[in-house]
Parts: structure tokens; C-alpha cells; sequence
């Protein structure tokens, strides 16, 4: 069992040690014998997730005690430089001597010196190891569009793959409905956005989710130009399009679903 539990507190929506058992797989090389994770939605993109006994920070903005349930993070992954998913001062506050930093060079080139100090600077492709975690940087970018602008440019922004005893999270970050993201594999469980005109919309995201096909996807990273994205719809189409992919609503904006 995860040995460090997340503390409970108002500012949070905790969930609590969470295991899942996959034993009827036909494919051994593909069967997840024992997921075991923690995740807390702060805000957006920022959360909480315990996975493999390392305390993992994502995109951490905005009021440094909204993540003090976590405790002192082993690694905080940075996503891109938008001021939804990098802020210096609520970093400043959250790093110890023990944590790490991952994050793109556009972030690391707006880092002061102490906390360059501490940082990981990953590419689209790369890998690394943090306190028995492996991860692997991978592209998030918006589609080219003649009418609309691009946000997020491909490989200024790094999306996540974390895995650990054959689990395997992924974070997608400001990403669109991707070739990269539709040809994922193997993915246990997946954080997929969902705002305009920033990401995709609500059917992109099911479309995508539907074909790399996790086993669990919580959608996050829903708050666009005009309001919330409609994650129940989002939702309604995964399940009409495979029953057997479980979607898990968290509350990212104190609002009621």
C-alpha cells in the first residue's frame, strides 16, 4: 500500500489510496498485477499524485498551501511557460533539498538560480529517473489551423509519461488531439485536457482518449474563453464508445458536476 497518505484538507478534493487489480488480462506482458496511486485535484492543471512512494507535484500554481497535503514533493513537473502552469514564487515556496524539477528549456530559461539549480531540463523524447520513477517527456502542441491562432507550439512544452512496476500515467499538458497522443500505449492512466480555443474540444478529447484507450482518464484542464468545457458530455462519449474505460471526475473548479 502507498505508505505516505494524503492529509486531508478543505483546499483539497483527496482521493484516497487507490488500487486497482487487473488479473484476468490474457497478455501477461500487458497485465497491471496492482496500480497503486493517489490523486489530488488543486486548481486546472496543478494536482497532487502519490505514485510509487514519491510525492509528485504538476504545474503547482498560485497559493503555496494549497498543496501543503502533499508534503515535500520528490519531483514537480512543469509543463510549459503560460502562468497557469509556471508560477516562480509558488515554486520558490513548494521546493526542498530533496525534491527535483522537471521541466521544458522555455521554463528553465525563466528560473532563477537557485531553482535552476534543482531542475531537469527534458525535451520532447527525453527520459529520467527520480526517486524511482521513470518518466518521458513527450510532445504537446496545438494542431495547425488557418483560422486559429497556435498556442502552444510543437516541442516548446513537454506532456509526461510516468511509469513504475508497469503502470503507466500519462499527463498530457496543453496538448491537442496529437498523432503522438492517439498512437499512446499501454496507458493505465491519463490526464487529458479540454479547453478552447487553447487544447480541443470535448469531442477531440473523447476521440483520442477512445483510441490510445486507458484504462482510467480523469479530464482536467477544462477552463477555456467562455467558461467550463462540458466534461459529462466528454464523459457520455467515451462510455458510448467503450464502456470499459472508466472517466473520473475530480472537482478542479469548486463547482458541482
Amino acid at each position: 500500500m502507498i505508505k505516505n497518505i494524503f492529509i486531508a484538507l478543505s483546499v483539497f478534493t483527496v482521493v484516497v489510496a487507490l488500487v486497482y487489480v487487473f488479473s484476468d488480462s490474457s497478455d501477461d506482458s500487458n497485465a497491471v498485477p496492482g496500480v497503486e496511486f493517489a490523486v489530488s485535484a488543486v486548481e486546472h492543471a496543478s494536482f497532487g499524485l502519490l505514485f510509487a512512494d514519491a510525492s509528485i507535484l504538476n504545474d503547482p500554481v498560485g497559493d503555496p498551501q494549497a498543496y501543503a497535503g502533499v508534503g515535500i514533493p520528490d519531483i514537480i513537473f512543469i509543463s510549459d511557460i503560460h502562468p497557469d502552469h509556471f508560477d516562480v514564487d509558488t515554486l520558490a515556496e513548494l521546493v526542498a533539498a530533496s525534491t527535483t524539477i522537471i521541466a521544458p528549456e522555455v521554463v528553465f530559461d525563466a528560473l532563477p538560480a537557485f531553482l535552476k539549480d534543482k531542475t531537469v531540463v527534458m525535451a520532447n523524447g527525453d527520459s529520467h529517473t527520480v526517486a524511482g520513477v521513470m518518466f518521458e517527456a513527450v510532445p504537446m502542441y496545438n494542431l495547425p489551423s488557418e483560422t486559429e491562432t497556435i498556442y502552444h507550439e510543437k516541442g516548446r512544452g513537454n506532456g509526461y509519461i510516468l511509469e513504475n512496476g508497469g503502470t503507466r500515467i500519462y499527463i498530457a499538458g496543453d496538448s491537442a488531439d496529437t498523432p503522438e497522443m492517439r498512437a499512446l500505449q499501454d496507458i493505465d492512466v491519463a490526464f487529458i485536457p479540454m479547453n478552447l480555443p487553447y487544447t480541443m474540444d470535448e469531442a477531440a478529447a473523447a476521440s483520442a482518449v477512445l483510441e490510445f484507450a486507458p484504462t482510467i482518464v480523469y479530464p482536467y484542464h477544462y477552463r477555456g474563453e467562455d467558461g467550463l468545457a462540458d466534461v459529462l458530455l466528454f464523459e457520455e462519449l467515451v462510455q458510448q464508445g467503450n464502456s470499459t474505460i472508466e472517466v473520473r471526475q475530480l472537482d478542479w473548479y469548486n463547482q458541482q458536476l
